[in-house]
């Protein structure tokens, strides 16, 4: 049976366990925690992750009939190793710390939101075992992987690895595994695990994960020499012409930073659309062109999938549809980031990134922000399942500078004034 990790912090629901029977060679072992580490004048103390003062997270269902948004924390123990070779590939630092074993050098904060569609069964495996997967795979795994994903056939049949290609023929004498690669290879071990799942066929989730990689070793919220490492997959998919499923939402998740100077919104992700510059150049260098306009203007792949990325949803990974992460990372210094934000599509399909940042600025903690967002996009008619997720950074409380959307959201709050969903609240 495949372990069913503990609920840690953001155990939001509760969950159904999955029918699978893998072997879990995969997960060897669970050094994760629900705290984080830092290092005081008389040695070391902790942090519960939970507290809403650390992170704040607001969820609610909306008008659905289930919840299909989950989200997970923890901290995590990774390769310093690999930890040194991705900022050296990525960020041109050469990393040196004093006691490269120390476990404050190695820790890392793993945030991840995942939404769900056609059911919640991915995305509550998400929930429970994404964070283990990512600490725990081994690069020793991928040749094994690596055949099994060129059996999926169609698109993967064409498949050369991606981020995985250093070690898809043998892992003796390679490098150690940056995030990219750990990202890639726990997304594509997600699809492995469900393979034999059959509602895993027709249901999937989207997932957005930061990791949050301290360089001098203070909590996340106080450092400033923080290096923030996003891996995102995906926008639902829509089918057409069938009673699958249908989302009424083509919006995405998002992940969003915020300054502190005038409170500036910095986008981590972008919409995985199939006319997207990267999604285009992906799938057409692959499979040919199969972009297809409907009626309504919208792009298609095949004329029937508006994503082309997702976990799950396996009857559609012939046909393009990837697990694999776009990642990016950026080094946040000083005290000129305030927070960062990661909320599902029930509120970036009601708000704008600018609006929502705006929103949970002057918030006394972060429970507070992730609440405000989450009931002006319900004060906006929102009705999708929805989930907020509020980071603060080193700069938090000091935002300076006018509300830019203050005048755009009381004018859209008397709008929605009488509305129906106002009128059920």
């Amino acid at each position: 049976m495949i372990p069913i990790f503990p609920p840690l912090a953001g155990a939001n629901q509760p969950s159904k366990l999955l029918n699978t029977n893998l072997c879990s060679s995969i997960i060897s072992s669970r050094p994760y925690h629900d705290f984080v580490r830092f290092s005081t004048p008389g040695g070391a103390g902790r942090i519960p992750l939970h507290s809403p003062t650390i992170i704040g997270v607001a969820s609610s269902r909306g008008t659905r009939g289930h919840q299909e948004d989950y989200y997970s924390f923890a901290s995590l123990l990774l390769d310093p190793e690999g930890l040194r070779e991705g900022l050296k590939r990525t960020l041109g630092i050469d990393w040196t710390p004093k006691n490269i074993n120390d476990p404050l050098t190695r820790q890392v904060v793993f945030v991840g939101l995942y939404d769900g569609h056609g059911g919640s069964t991915v995305s509550q495996f998400l929930r429970q075992e994404l964070h283990g997967l990512f600490e725990s795979v081994d690069k020793a795994h991928i040749p094994e992987l690596y055949l099994w994903i060129k059996d999926q056939g169609g698109y993967f049949k064409r498949f050369r690895g991606g981020a995985l290609a250093p070690w898809i023929n043998q892992s003796n004498g390679t490098p150690p595994l940056d995030l990219e690669a750990r990202a890639t290879q726990a997304f594509f071990e997600v699809d492995r695990l469900l393979s034999i799942e059959s509602e895993a066929k027709t249901c999937g989730a989207t997932a957005s994960v930061a990791i949050l990689h301290s360089l001098d070793t203070r909590p996340f919220f106080s450092s400033t020499k923080l290096v923030l490492t996003v891996a995102h997959a995906g926008l639902v998919i829509f089918l057409i012409n069938t009673d699958i499923f249908r989302k009424h939402s083509n919006s995405d998740a998002r992940v969003l930073l915020c300054t502190t100077n005038d409170c500036l919104v910095c986008p981590m992700t972008e919409n995985h659309h199939p006319d997207t510059l990267i999604e285009a150049t992906r799938l057409r260098r692959m499979m040919g062109s199969s972009l297809i306009t409907d009626s309504f203007g919208e792009s298609r792949w095949m004329g029937a999938l508006a994503n082309t990325r997702a976990l799950g949803d396996l009857k559609w990974k012939p046909y393009g549809v990837t697990p694999e992460p776009d990642v990016r990372t950026m080094l946040l210094e000083g005290t000129k980031w305030a927070y960062m934000i990661i909320v599902s599509d029930g509120v970036s399909s009601i708000l704008s990134d600018q609006e929502i940042v705006d929103v949970a600025r002057g918030a006394p903690s972060p429970k507070k922000a992730a609440e405000q967002i989450l009931s002006y996009s319900e004060e906006l008619g929102g009705e999708d399942n929805a989930t907020v997720v509020v980071v603060p950074l080193s700069g938090w409380r000091e935002i300076q500078g006018p509300d830019r959307t203050r005048a755009l959201r009381e004018y859209r709050s008397q709008q929605a004034v009488g509305s129906e969903r106002q009128r059920r609240m």
